[in-house]
Formats: structure tokens, C-alpha cells, sequence
């Protein structure tokens, strides 16, 4: 059995999510809080690995005990955001939680798609409120600038080799991904970029999103993209933006999870 947590972060002052031996991350701070919670070592598994300063509205992840053993799961699954909230610090928040009994599930392997947003605030002068959870651009975007955003991302649809998106030095050897939905529009006051895969590149939304500023300031345009996936080459696409602006914002499983909280 496993305990599997929807939660949310604000990756600002977190070094990504997995352990690091010297620094605070998310995969850390859950790992000994739940450890003291239960009174024994915890597993904590992760459906992705964020980097420092991405934020997350849905990520999911398992808790389950390193010595494992029937019946360690002491507190309802229904009321355990209350007990882990009161011991979490105040930029990680458990959302729900649902049993899984499926010895062979993996929080990260066994996901079927994820969708990121990347959120940018284009208004003449930043926020302060907004400080690190957007990307601020230097100049109003206009609404053909997001049409023809929206349009280009659009041609990033499609099963394809996405090396010109991925991070320079990248270690991964197959670079081919399926994007199911790719789309930009004005909501709140800030420009998002919404895209879900079955799964992502290293950097590859950061990248995206540098390329569809491309498109709105007119260096690239909507037809543009075709070929610059073609090229698989990271210097055809646009810069990798800051991880600000980037929101892990649902995952999705074989099976729909009825997430308990109470």
C-alpha cells in the first residue's frame, strides 16, 4: 500500500525537488517531515523532478515507509492534510490523498500526462506582489502578439524529435515527446502558455516559452516552427526563460485518484 499526496508548492525558495545533501528541497523537506509525522524513515517519490524555483498547483507524489509493513498508515487518509499541514512550512501545502494498493504503481512512471503553465505578466512596470511566480517581459504584449503566440503553439502539437528544445549538455538519449495540447491566452491580466505532454525535456516548456516571445516580438513567426523543430538543434529555438513563470499544473494517471480532504 501507498499513500499517494496531491500538493502544491511555491518553488521559490526550494533547489528543485529532489534531495540534495546541502541544499532545501522539496523531496527533502517532505522526506523529514513525514519521517518525524510517522516516527520511522519515510520514502518520498515524486511524479517529477522540478527545478529550483518552478512551482507546482498539482504535484503528486507517494509516501510509504523505508521498512515496509501492513498497517503503518495511522491517520485517515481523509484527514491527513490537516496533520501534514500543521507540520509542513508555510510554502508546501498537502491537498488530498488516496490510497494505492497497486504494488507495481510509480508516481513518476506510471503517469500518463502532465501539463505545465507558464505564466508571464506583461504589464509596463512589475509587480511587486508577483516577484518571483511570473515572468515579467519589458512591453505589453498586444492581442495580435498573443494570437500569433497562440497560433505557433500550436505547431508545437504532435509526436516529434524535440531536441531544439531541450537544454544544451542534456544527458537524455531519446528526445522524441508527444505533445496533446499546446495554447496561449490572456487570463487574469497575465499571458499563459498551457501545454501537456507525455512528458518533457529538460527545460523544454522554459524553452517553448522563449521561442512564443520570439513569435510575439516578430524575430520568429507562427510558421516558423515547424522548421525549428525540424533542426533539432537547441540554437534554432528562443532563450530559456526563468523558471518563475513555470507551474507543474496537472498530472494524470491510468486511473482517476478521488482525492481525500476533509
Amino acid at each position: 500500500m501507498k499513500l499517494l499526496l496531491k500538493v502544491a508548492f511555491d518553488g521559490a525558495s526550494f533547489h528543485g525537488f529532489q534531495a540534495q545533501p546541502s541544499d532545501r528541497t522539496v523531496q527533502g523537506v517532505l522526506t523529514e517531515t513525514f519521517s518525524s509525522l510517522f516516527g520511522e524513515k519515510m520514502n518520498v517519490t515524486g511524479c517529477s523532478r522540478t527545478d529550483s524555483g518552478v512551482h507546482a498547483e498539482f504535484f503528486a507524489l507517494t509516501v510509504e515507509p523505508e521498512a515496509a509493513r501492513e498497517g503503518w498508515l495511522k491517520i485517515p487518509p481523509e484527514k491527513f492534510h490537516r496533520a501534514a499541514n500543521d507540520v509542513l512550512p508555510g510554502d508546501i501545502s498537502v491537498l488530498g490523498a488516496f490510497i494505492v494498493n497497486d504494488d507495481g504503481f510509480h508516481p513518476r512512471y506510471s503517469v500518463v500526462s502532465k501539463e505545465y503553465v507558464y505564466r508571464i505578466e506583461d504589464a509596463a512596470a512589475p509587480s511587486p506582489f508577483l516577484r518571483g511566480r511570473v515572468c515579467h517581459t519589458r512591453r505589453p504584449l498586444a492581442d495580435a502578439d498573443v494570437s500569433r503566440m497562440n497560433e505557433a503553439a500550436k505547431g508545437f502539437v504532435g509526436r516529434h524529435d524535440f531536441s531544439s528544445f531541450m537544454a544544451a549538455g542534456s544527458k537524455i538519449t531519446d528526445p522524441v515527446r508527444e505533445v496533446y495540447t499546446a495554447e496561449v491566452a490572456r487570463r487574469g491580466g497575465l499571458v499563459e502558455f498551457t501545454v501537456s505532454a507525455n512528458g518533457f525535456l529538460y527545460n523544454m516548456v522554459r524553452i517553448m516559452a522563449g521561442t512564443l516571445i520570439d513569435v510575439a516580438e516578430g524575430r520568429l513567426t507562427p510558421s516558423d516552427i515547424p522548421a525549428v523543430i525540424e533542426r533539432r538543434d537547441r540554437a534554432a529555438a528562443g532563450a530559456t526563460l526563468p523558471p518563475d513563470g513555470l507551474y507543474l499544473h496537472g498530472v494524470k494517471y491510468p486511473f482517476e485518484p478521488v482525492w481525500l480532504a476533509e
